[in-house]
């Protein structure tokens, strides 16, 4: 790995392109550098992961909204969307904004977390919409995945976004574009112009997770990814885009980040050598935010310790910075204490997770948000008594280790109506590479039998398994199969009309 200096270059000043971010991101998705077998193993696990949490999400409402819009625009020689046969197939770019909204909507897939946090399995849903559709093979699919993996993973080493409120999708938008590029092939001047207006379209400020969170949080890494497909076709035609994008007196640093005197230092693959930044991330066990991963397993742990929690006095949750402020009661968010608030707010609340987790002694990702589940009153009540406190300690055991290494928990200190105390902590998440029960492919595959498994019959299982685990020898054009269908119960159809829905010769 290498060091990269990002600074902003000064008014009329230039700077080699080889020096410029994008062009050395351009650079690593075009080097045709060998693909990792262990990268290659976690790819295929990602996939699988995707498709079992957009199984248990596609008749929620923001999957089925995104569905009824990408069903206005079929493509016999298209990509497939999730739910639907392999056989009907729609406009690439579509299915990617489908696909990555049921995706992303339980929050429930892949997560990172160094300078800047991310999910990057949202790169996936574009790249086998464009895989399917250009007939590409599984070993392009498996280059594209973990170049896109790489680039988001880089950038969040390197540039802190969430500091400067702007959303994490910001480091999306190139990682899929560099995806693509690695996967089309493409030149690097193409990827250079393709990785430039996809990071110049995909920032967005953070108030998506802020207050109370809207659906757009599932919508957020489909439109990135629908962005990013744009930029790369349109560079293909050989157009040009914003330069240099993060570099420019008026580019992103300057204007969005932390201004002309900031120097950022990305760390990169060198040219030819194989990237393994997928290694670095880790799955979800629970539906929830990641940073709520931990608190759900401290509260199950704690359980047996509190059979009775009526007699709790109070609860508070010594963590680190980024939990107090985005779950915790640092957050300030008053919906988070809501029980009224949506889902999106709920599985950011770490005072919802924990109450309801030592509640009940299991966590799911759908009756631990039923309204009548998180209306009971005296979930309520035990909720409303615990806080959040930003700590040294756990603060050193994330911001000063790296990676893996990082401590995502917290310690749970519980003082009881008679005055005695119980305390218990966690380090990281059970089903984290360094939890009890880190996850492999018996632990994917088991998941997305879980979740699909009401919706899916074992036969189409079976297929989109055997499908997605020998997908590093499936040739071009043999990727129609990476999918699955829903054949246990009707997909849901949207309940209103949209701009797509009408036709010319349908009056208004």
């Amino acid at each position: 790995m290498i060091e990269h200096e990002v600074r902003v270059i000064r008014p009329g000043e230039r700077i080699p392109r080889e020096r410029e971010l994008a062009w050395r991101l351009a650079e690593i998705a075009t080097d045709g550098a060998p693909l990792d077998p262990r990268a290659m193993a976690v790819a295929i696990d990602r996939v699988i992961d995707n498709a079992g949490v957009a199984i248990a999400a596609i008749n929620r409402a923001p999957a089925v909204s995104a569905r009824a819009q990408a069903l206005a625009f079929p493509d016999p020689g298209g990509a497939t969307i999730l739910g639907l046969p392999p056989e009907q197939r729609f406009q690439a770019a579509w299915a990617a904004w489908a696909n990555g909204a049921a995706v992303r909507e339980l929050d429930f897939h892949d997560s990172f977390f160094a300078q800047e946090s991310g999910h990057p399995g949202d790169t996936i849903p574009p790249l086998i919409a464009v895989a399917q559709h250009c007939r590409l093979g599984g070993d392009d699919l498996l280059r594209g995945i973990v170049t896109a993996y790489e680039v988001q993973i880089d950038l969040a080493k390197g540039i802190n976004l969430s500091l400067e409120k702007i959303d994490h999708v910001g480091h999306l938008g190139p990682a899929v574009a560099a995806g693509l590029s690695a996967m089309l092939r493409l030149e690097t001047e193409a990827a250079y112009q393709a990785i430039q207006l996809a990071a110049h379209l995909s920032y967005a400020p953070r108030q998506s997770r802020k207050g109370e969170i809207s659906s757009w949080k599932a919508h957020a890494p489909g439109h990135v990814g629908n962005v990013a497909i744009e930029a790369v076709d349109r560079a293909m035609r050989g157009e040009t885009s914003p330069s240099p994008i993060y570099e420019g007196d008026y580019g992103l640093i300057a204007a969005m980040l932390k201004g002309d005197d900031a120097v950022y230092s990305v760390p990169l693959p060198e040219l030819g050598e194989p990237k393994r930044g997928i290694l670095e991330t880790f799955t979800k066990e629970h539906s929830a935010g990641y940073h709520g991963q931990a608190v759900i397993d401290l509260a199950l742990k704690m359980r047996p310790l509190l059979p009775d929690p009526g007699v709790v006095e109070e609860i508070v949750l010594h963590t680190k910075k980024f939990t107090h402020l985005v779950m915790g009661t640092g957050a300030n968010d008053p919906e988070k204490m809501d029980p009224n608030s949506s889902r999106e707010t709920l599985d950011h609340s770490a005072m919802f997770m924990f109450a309801v987790a030592l509640e009940d002694g299991a966590w799911h990702h759908e009756a631990s948000y039923a309204p009548e589940r998180v209306s009971r009153s005296e979930t309520v009540a035990l909720w409303r008594k615990i806080r959040t406190a930003e700590s040294d300690e756990w603060n050193d055991r994330f911001y000063g280790r790296e990676g893996l290494e990082k401590d995502h928990g917290a310690r749970a200190v519980v003082r009881l109506r008679d005055g005695r105390t119980v305390e218990e902590e966690i380090a990281v998440a059970r089903a984290h590479p360094r939890g009890e029960r880190p996850f492999g492919r018996a632990e994917y595959v088991q998941k997305f039998t879980s979740l699909a498994e009401p919706f899916v019959s074992a036969g189409e299982r079976a297929r989109f398994l055997a499908e997605a685990e020998g997908l590093a020898g499936r040739g071009p054009g043999e990727l129609g199969g990476l999918t699955v269908a829903v054949d246990r119960v009707p997909l849901v159809r949207g309940r209103r009309k949209g701009i797509f829905d009408y036709r010319s010769e349908e009056p208004r």
